[in-house]
């Protein structure tokens, strides 16, 4: 049962590792300078105005929403990314990241739907919607719902150990 229990843990932290990456580098592909540009606030902000071009090539927003999640998703993407990789409060971050990849995934599947030959976005600019990229999307969906859960199992177990009778005699 200790090395189940010790397997789970490692997948735990391989997963949510994983997740951060995942998170840390699509924000970096979308706020990364143009190729002649040095970082600096204004060169992030002409990437994010370009990441509004494709935000709004789904056509689901009014000009202000694309505004508006174009210069606020990849910043959250970044923090949310780091947060994963801290571990801190692991059932609230990951299943912000589930929640997150699952609205993604819809906003996916319904462009490829319509019909739409559009670039994601995901990673920034040139990823068309396609069966792969749905795989691949949705591969990253299940490992956030894989991660969520564990979280929770975990949260749980060690919940269970420090209110058991045996550990309330030992304090």
């Amino acid at each position: 049962m200790k090395s189940q229990s010790t397997v789970g843990r490692i997948l735990l932290i391989l997963g949510r590792i994983v997740l951060a990456g995942i998170f840390i580098f699509a924000a970096y592909a979308k706020m990364k300078p143009e190729a002649n540009l040095r970082w600096s606030v204004g060169s992030v902000r002409i990437s994010l105005s370009m990441f509004a071009m494709e935000v709004d090539s789904y056509r689901l927003l009014p000009p202000a929403g694309v505004n508006f999640v174009a210069h606020t998703l990849p910043p959250f993407e970044l923090l949310l990314g780091l947060w994963l990789l801290t571990g801190v409060e692991l059932r609230f971050s990951s299943l912000i990241t589930t929640l997150l990849l699952a609205g993604f995934f819809a906003v996916l599947i319904h462009a490829y739907a319509m019909g739409q030959e559009i670039s994601c976005g995901c990673f920034g600019p040139g990823e068309q919607i396609g069966p792969t990229r749905l795989l691949i999307e949705g591969g990253f969906l299940a490992l956030a719902l894989a991660v969520t859960i564990g979280a929770f199992l975990a949260h749980r177990r060690r919940s269970a150990r420090l209110t058991s009778p045996s550990a309330v005699g030992t304090n």
